[in-house]
């Protein structure tokens, strides 16, 4: 009796083991978002590297060829991403809450190849080689051999999902193999590299791998500027994000208006956005190293950025009587030029909102919204076009590590508008009011940026880098504004 009993816990401890060693085999424990272990070896990043003999080329050895893609790329978002102070406080704050397997999923798409080949991961620049601080480097996007969208947890574009590959093992040395939209000709690559043409270096699909971010663990899109496209017009016209964001201003806005593709020899490595703060603190580095060229590409950046921005929406004002009585004013906010969401990103990060201030014809301020407070925040009657994060408890979050969900999102999609009321109360006598409104923007709440500025490695020294010797204050974008006088009676 014993020697059968003994049999029978052996035999449930032997299953209990298997039962163990099957779960850890297989591709993940949740039946939503499996994720397959032995493709994604870098997870929480979904990056795939096909490791050749090939090493990843930094970008200065691309420009003895390529001068002008270079310009235009080193002062650009993309040649930035990996040394952004407000980026790399961000992610010391990441690994500090989470640990350090979360580097990962941040800095595959801020520095690609150094995450892929193990030089980085995690923050701090401090002894890293001109590859890893070249971020998103000409390298990176000219390596993608293939793209692994719908092989991800979501089935979906998320957390870097494409495939790096800078080349080959040649039958004497390593070839490099460089990819692109059009067919090479013969003599591309000049014998330093040879050439092929792929399909998605022209769609949208390349730039999803990065621009469509999910949360770490539970696959929430954070940032979801690639399904934004998708679900829109310009996905139905054939309008990609290169046609917007790889062209000059005066191109994106023919582009947005016409919804026609650029002629190729209109297309530059701008890769311009809206982060212009990012743009100003790189050119005060610039200047305070003594490159002074730096100093004024970067600021075309930032000055195209602020005129991208007010080139997006557009505003009306309505008023609204009752019983022949002005009761209310309605503003319009359109999103006439944005291919994506207005904003886009990190909508629970990013601050899109109108300030109105109505008066009649003494002065006397019949409405006033969306005015400052003192310490840079916004007031809580503010109408904001944006998100609201919240985390597994369903409780407010801002740190995109605990955002698994949004709670409120209010931004505004390619072509469409989002309407705003403002009750208004007038004195007695009063003939007309005046109304003026702006769409105003920045890239995030004053106190947030503060912490993530404060929040750097001990390496990077924002007196030092950045010549800033106290956080200042985010400057404000005013993207458009309207003024109109409307009739009290009607």
């Amino acid at each position: 009796m014993q020697r059968h009993l003994l049999l029978i816990c052996v035999a449930a401890i032997m299953l209990i083991i298997a039962c163990a060693v099957a779960l850890a085999a297989s591709p993940s424990s949740s039946s939503v978002f499996p994720v397959d272990r032995d493709l994604f070896k870098f997870y929480p990043s979904l990056m795939v590297y096909e490791k050749t003999k090939a090493n990843f080329t930094e970008p200065e050895t691309c420009a003895g060829c390529h001068q002008q893609q270079y310009e235009e790329w080193h002062g650009s978002l993309h040649s930035l991403a990996f040394v952004d102070p407000v980026y790399q406080g961000e992610m010391n704050k990441a690994v500090k809450a989470v640990g350090k397997e979360i580097g990962r999923h941040c800095s595959s798409c801020h520095t690609p190849a150094a995450t892929v080949t193990g030089e980085v991961s995690g923050p701090g620049l401090k002894g890293l080689s001109p590859v890893a601080k070249a971020g998103v480097s000409c390298d990176v996007c000219h390596s993608v051999s293939s793209l692994n969208h719908c092989r991800t947890p979501s089935k979906e574009p998320e957390n870097g999902s494409l495939v790096l590959r800078p080349g080959e093992d040649g039958k004497d040395s390593p070839v490099l193999v460089k990819r692109g939209p059009h067919k090479p000709a013969e003599e591309c690559g000049g014998g330093f590299h040879e050439c092929k043409q792929t399909d998605f270096h022209v769609k949208a699909d390349l730039c999803a791998s990065c621009h469509q971010v999910y949360h770490y663990d539970k696959h929430y899109p954070l940032e979801a500027t690639y399904l934004e496209w998708k679900h829109s017009p310009y996905a139905q016209k054939d309008i990609h994000c290169q046609d917007c964001h790889m062209v000059d201003h005066d191109t994106f806005v023919k582009t947005a208006d016409s919804m026609t593709k650029p002629q190729r020899k209109e297309y530059r490595h701008y890769f311009n956005g809206a982060n212009y703060l990012l743009y100003f603190l790189s050119a005060e580095a610039a200047k305070k190293s003594g490159d002074k060229q730096q100093s004024v590409r970067l600021m075309k950046q930032y000055e195209m950025a602020v005129k991208r921005l007010q080139k997006a929406a557009e505003l009306e004002i309505t008023p609204d009587y009752r019983n022949g009585r002005l009761a209310e004013v309605k503003v319009r906010v359109k999103n006439i030029r944005a291919g994506h969401n207005l904003p886009t990103s990190l909508t629970n990060v990013r601050q899109m909102w109108l300030e109105v201030r109505a008066t009649d014809e003494k002065g006397k301020v019949v409405i006033a919204s969306g005015s400052l407070n003192k310490d840079g925040s916004l007031p809580s009657n503010v109408r904001k076009f944006n998100s609201d994060g919240m985390g597994s408890d369903t409780h407010f979050a801002i740190d995109p590590w605990v955002v698994t969900a949004f709670s409120s999102h209010e931004t505004i999609p390619p072509k469409g508008f989002k309407d705003a009321w403002f009750g208004v109360q007038v004195p007695g006598g009063t003939k007309q009011v005046t109304i003026e409104v702006k769409l105003r923007y920045r890239q995030a709440d004053q106190q947030v940026a503060e912490k993530l500025l404060k929040a750097v490695p001990d390496d990077i020294n924002l007196s030092r880098d950045y010549g800033v010797t106290q956080i200042p204050v985010l400057p404000v974008v005013d993207m458009i504004s309207l003024k109109k006088v409307v009739a009290v009676r009607q």
